[in-house]
């Protein structure tokens, strides 16, 4: 599903038009963005938490050539669902 259909299905459910949507998931998305990076976690209840984890530096392999490489230390987006998305996706 694209952004653009999922904007079409959020308006028709919530009976608001698709500029209104737009604007609803816009802000959502950017509230998500905005708290993960101040490194908070987001729980919806029912629907999943969002977190953020650190990954350690490790080592890894170019792929082409087989010479080991250092891949360096981040932090990645982490989501776990909630018991009402994994019971609505079985």
């Amino acid at each position: 599903m694209t952004k653009a259909e999922l904007v079409s299905k959020m308006a028709e459910k919530a009976g608001i038009s698709k500029a209104n949507a737009e604007k609803a998931l816009n802000a959502f998305m950017e509230t998500v963005k905005e708290t993960l990076a101040a490194g908070e976690k987001i729980s919806l209840v029912g629907f999943g938490t969002f977190t953020v984890a650190e990954r350690a530096e490790r080592e890894g392999r170019n792929p082409q050539t087989g010479e080991k490489i250092k891949i360096p230390a981040c932090k990645v987006v982490k989501f776990k669902p909630g018991n009402n998305l994994k019971e609505a996706v079985k």
